[in-house]
């Protein structure tokens, strides 16, 4: 794992593959949004951060936020999700992941990783967690799936995204929202006062006007002029681009604007 503190009491946490995971710990309990692709013992890494009663929250049921759920002996997950949390942590899912470590000649103990229980995920609700002297809003903002959920911290001004915003954001999955209906839940956000933002396939913190400047310019005319390209092709997937400022991209079905 790779550890950045990035705010007072906010951990950013990168495993090997690659994708992020976000612990915040306040004075008397801690939250951990997302648990990684799992072939590392997630758990650990987060105990050898805080011994603090501890939550874990799932901003949505893909794979590569969800199998390190197996060194957990509980999970939530907004319901929306729950009926992809299975197809996601199947043989064959686990099997891709593994496939996708030795290409990068990553070990892992495939017995363990293919054979692990999973934990049924509880229903997760919108709420605000004390966690003591911090906050988290846990809001359900439907988009990259039906359940995905954002965490916003008022007292760091923060804002995590889960995959709802990326600098590249993928919204072709069978289970993705129209894209116009996206760009609604995601224009909602903007009521919230934060100025910082964690997304979960980069590990640094990104200012508002990023995740703002993009959700902005989802125009009818950016969408009409979207490119194709062919991103989604092993979902068998008709993709399009758009492209967005500061260098960023959204990826759509363009069979699935409303």
């Amino acid at each position: 794992f790779s550890v950045n503190q990035v705010l007072p009491g906010i951990w950013h946490i990168q495993d090997c593959m690659g994708v992020c995971m976000t612990l915040l710990t306040g004075a008397r309990r801690a939250l951990l949004v997302d648990t990684g692709y799992g072939l590392e013992d997630v758990h650990a890494q987060v105990r050898a951060i805080t011994s603090l009663p501890l939550t874990v929250l799932l901003t949505h049921a893909h794979h590569d936020h969800v199998l390190g759920a197996r060194w957990f002996s509980q999970v939530s997950l907004f319901p929306q999700d729950l009926p992809y949390f299975d197809v996601y942590t199947s043989p064959a899912r686990r099997r891709r992941v593994l496939d996708s470590a030795a290409l990068r000649g990553i070990p892992v103990e495939e017995d363990d990783f293919l054979s692990a229980a999973m934990p049924a995920p509880v229903p997760a609700c919108q709420q605000s967690m004390d966690l003591g002297g911090l906050h988290a809003e846990i809001i359900l903002c439907p988009g990259h799936t039906p359940g995905s959920a954002v965490v916003f911290v008022p007292e760091r001004d923060l804002l995590l995204t889960g995959d709802n915003w990326n600098p590249c954001t993928w919204l072709f999955f069978p289970e993705a929202l129209p894209v116009l209906s996206y760009r609604e839940n995601m224009l909602s956000l903007l009521n919230l006062p934060f100025q910082h933002v964690l997304c979960a396939h980069q590990p640094c913190l990104y200012p508002r006007a990023m995740a703002q400047d993009f959700w902005l310019g989802l125009t009818g005319e950016a969408l009409r002029s979207a490119r194709p390209v062919s991103a989604g092709a092993a979902e068998g997937v008709r993709t399009s681009e758009v492209s967005l400022p500061h260098d960023q991209v959204l990826v759509f079905d363009r069979d699935k604007l409303t």
